[in-house]
């Protein structure tokens, strides 16, 4: 009887190998159990790029390893949104700078927006978020698109209910957090601490102050226009970080559709005023301003050049406004725009670290 099951058995591996082969396949693929999650999170040193400040780290979200995977994961996924077709990389692409090239985004409803996607480029400086400050932390911002009616226009318990029902997250979220009764407090401070990690530090214009190379002649002409009066950028994009991070009213309109800052204080002083973007990585974010009315960095030149509208709330900044703008030539513009695209960073857009890699 022993021999017969084992010519029986001998038998079988000679005449079916493959179904052990899958036998064996189905087991490795099986999810490990929940109680086999191990929490032992890896510090992430994020590297400060030279000449820029210091960044401010949340004590209660500190970077690691796992909680950077899992922003990474959650950015890219739609699984946030109501019907999984829109995820926050849908309205902040990488190739454009982590900004949205049309001049509204279109949520799932293919309903649209009425501002512009701002790029998300060096966010971990900030102090204000959205082009009127309604927020004051990346975690309090990522809170918004997932329940706003426009966008992803979920709950965040319908939300959480998807991602605790998928079994990579659980042990994604045990793995970064310690837990598997997360909430959204813990989604946003995943993709938050991803967002921290969106450094633009390798432009032309960082390899001339590492002393690494020249600047062409039209490209320092362009500098000296930009850092005086002449061209009067310098004043609301300056630091190493080319914004300010502060609110004006830039002279686009002599009466609001769109109040800005207003709509957060209530204050009347605040009519018009839009928080400053980064000109880091402009050539990549088009369109600009806060409705996305001009598509080209040409015409935002323009604009500052003769363009400029009186208001009540104008920036006293903006002090050739009377003249329409500080009237550069045709050949100060084109020196201009050539030093703007010295502050293009392809290095970023085309950083494989902010694509997931399963």
């Amino acid at each position: 009887m022993i021999k017969s099951h084992l010519r029986l058995y001998t038998f079988l591996l000679i005449l079916f190998p493959g179904l052990f082969f899958i036998s064996c396949k189905k087991n490795e693929q099986q999810e490990l159990p929940d109680s086999a999650y191990i929490y032992n999170p890896i510090p992430y040193l994020l590297e400060i790029p030279t000449g820029f400040p210091d960044m401010t780290i949340p004590v209660d979200n500190q970077l690691t390893e796992e909680g950077i995977t899992l922003g990474r994961k959650l950015f890219h996924d739609p699984i946030l949104s109501a019907n999984n077709s829109q995820s926050c990389a849908s309205c902040h692409l990488q190739d454009f700078s982590f900004a949205d090239s049309n001049s509204f985004s279109i949520g799932i409803d293919g309903i649209e927006g009425s501002r512009n996607a701002m790029a998300l480029i060096n966010v971990g400086w900030l102090r204000h978020f959205n082009w009127d400050g309604s927020a004051k932390t990346l975690e309090e911002q990522a809170f918004e698109p997932v329940v706003n009616p426009v966008e992803m226009h979920n709950s965040w318990h319908q939300a959480v209910v998807s991602l605790k029902n998928d079994t990579v997250y659980r042990r994604m979220f045990f793995e970064a957090f310690g837990t598997l009764d997360f909430d959204s407090t813990l989604v946003v401070k995943a993709i938050a601490q991803f967002e921290r990690t969106l450094i633009s530090s390798n432009s032309k214009w960082d390899s001339y102050l590492r002393g690494e190379i020249s600047l062409t002649q039209a490209e320092s002409r362009g500098f000296e226009i930009f850092f005086t009066e002449k061209g009067d950028c310098f004043h609301c994009h300056s630091t190493i970080l080319f914004t300010d991070n502060d609110f004006h009213n830039n002279g686009l309109d002599a009466a609001f559709a769109d109040s800005g800052l207003f709509k957060v204080t209530a204050d009347p002083n605040d009519l018009g005023r839009f928080r400053t973007p980064t000109l880091r990585n402009a050539a990549f974010t088009a369109p600009y301003m806060h409705d996305g009315r001009f598509q080209t960095l040409e015409e935002v030149i323009d604009f500052y050049s003769e363009g400029l509208q009186y208001s009540e709330t104008i920036d006293p900044l903006m002090k050739n406004v009377n003249d329409g703008g500080v009237q550069l030539t045709e050949e100060e513009k084109f020196y201009l725009l050539t030093f703007l695209k010295t502050l293009s960073d392809f290095s970023f857009i085309q950083n494989s670290a902010y694509v997931p890699t399963d």
